[in-house]
């Protein structure tokens, strides 16, 4: 318990930072998202909506920038390693390029078969699940390398 008590600043914080994710989650109608009542409705049996594709990927941009940020600031805040944090950056613009990709070649190039794939596809744009990811991830590695260099 005094070990919590030695970092309630940054417990503070990033509960600060969870709140702005969750900000972001509660006013999810303010983005263009015509996919948004598409996902809640029966969509396994419906076609794609008509959709704006520069206004649908300028939304999930925002979107997906505005959560890795904030992802980045609670990994930094977590970590205090800039490297670390620089690093989850490169890999958050590397995954936004592919899930971007992936999610316009669903959309043009196949039929509604598919449309599970592009729940999930989806999802990883407007969600920060990478978030969940990396924190354990870098934790892991922080121990081990930690374990390493007391050898």
């Amino acid at each position: 318990m005094e070990k919590l008590l030695n970092y309630k600043k940054e417990i503070a914080l990033s509960l600060m930072l969870v709140f702005f994710l969750a900000l972001i989650r509660l006013f999810e109608e303010y983005f263009y998202d015509p996919f948004l009542a598409y996902f809640r409705s029966d969509y396994m049996e419906k076609p794609f909506p008509q959709y704006d594709s520069f206004k649908l990927f300028f939304s999930l941009f925002l979107r997906y920038a505005l959560n890795s940020l904030i992802s980045i600031a609670i990994i930094q805040v977590l970590f205090k390693d800039l490297g670390l944090s620089k690093f989850a950056g490169i890999l958050y613009l590397v995954f936004f390029i592919l899930l971007i990709a992936v999610f316009f070649s669903i959309l043009n190039f196949s039929d509604q078969e598919n449309n599970l794939l592009l729940f999930y596809v989806r999802r990883f744009l407007i969600q920060p699940l990478f978030l969940l990811l990396f924190v354990p991830a870098f934790f892991y590695q922080n121990k081990i390398s930690k374990k390493n260099n007391n050898s």
